[in-house]
């Protein structure tokens, strides 16, 4: 069967472009391949091309339009997810035309789609009650209780997303004056924030108690699982809701108590 210029090209931009000469993360990349893939299955399901057969030029900008509504309407995606797969598709085209320069007019027509708005969402905030009373839920006593514990603090004290408590590992925190923790965000881009006196003396007692604080773990995952695995999204947000019901609250989500961190940090730093 003949190799397609859209299947030579995208292995190309997912393989080589985006980690190499554009340097993203894997998870980046991996959200990007994601798009790729749905856009593959809807152009199979509504236009009956196969992924073999598909070609550059049978992807223009209204079939990509239907793409995004297809996403809304059959896929359920929420519009913040269908402004996702969009950059990826705007990513992926802006490569196509420096390498297709017979295809730069198609390009334009897609790139000049554009992102559709959001309704913004008040964030709630809890109390200064609520949110002692959530870090003080963990049993302190155990090592799985340990863990949770410094988990939540580092959580609401660092202001963190949850995908950067995730990837945090035992080299990015040190204990020495002062206190801080190095995170690494979007684009692999790292930030050091400092470390409240009580959060730096419970992760202390967490990594002494799993016997992390030893040279040959320093690239070991912060948080990870009974299989000794890296704690995922979904997992950091099972243990924050776990908490939350034990403590009789309603349900939250790590962006609630992130946002509370952040407002404390601010308010400390005033004069």
């Amino acid at each position: 069967m003949k190799t397609t210029d859209f299947a030579v090209l995208v292995n190309k931009f997912i393989t080589e472009y985006l980690g190499s000469a554009r340097n993203m993360s894997p998870n980046t990349i991996l959200s990007y391949r994601d798009a790729i893939v749905l856009l593959i299955t809807f152009m199979s399901n509504v236009y009956r091309i196969r992924p073999e057969a598909l070609e550059i030029t049978d992807i223009n900008a209204e079939r990509v339009k239907e793409f995004l509504e297809w996403l809304e309407s059959e896929r359920l995606s929420s519009i913040a997810t269908r402004n996702v797969r969009l950059a990826a598709i705007h990513s992926l085209f802006r490569y196509l035309c420096s390498q297709r320069p017979e295809i730069i007019f198609q390009s334009q027509q897609i790139l000049s789609i554009p992102v559709k708005k959001t309704v913004q969402v008040e964030v709630k905030y809890l109390d200064t009650i609520q949110t002692e009373k959530l870090l003080a839920a963990p049993n302190g006593t155990t090592t799985k209780g340990k863990r949770d514990r410094a988990l939540l603090c580092l959580l609401y004290d660092s202001g963190c997303r949850v995908q950067e408590l995730a990837d945090v590992r035992i080299r990015d925190v040190r204990f020495t004056i002062p206190p801080q923790i190095t995170l690494t965000g979007k684009g692999r881009k790292t930030r050091t924030v400092p470390l409240m006196k009580e959060t730096t003396a419970i992760i202390k007692d967490y990594i002494a108690c799993y016997g992390l604080d030893v040279p040959c773990k320093a690239d070991t995952p912060l948080f990870f699982n009974h299989r000794e695995e890296k704690l995922t999204r979904q997992g950091i947000t099972y243990i924050l809701q776990k908490y939350a019901e034990d403590t009789d609250m309603e349900k939250i989500t790590p962006h609630i108590l992130r946002h509370y961190g952040e407002c404390y940090q601010m308010e400390s730093d005033c004069p």
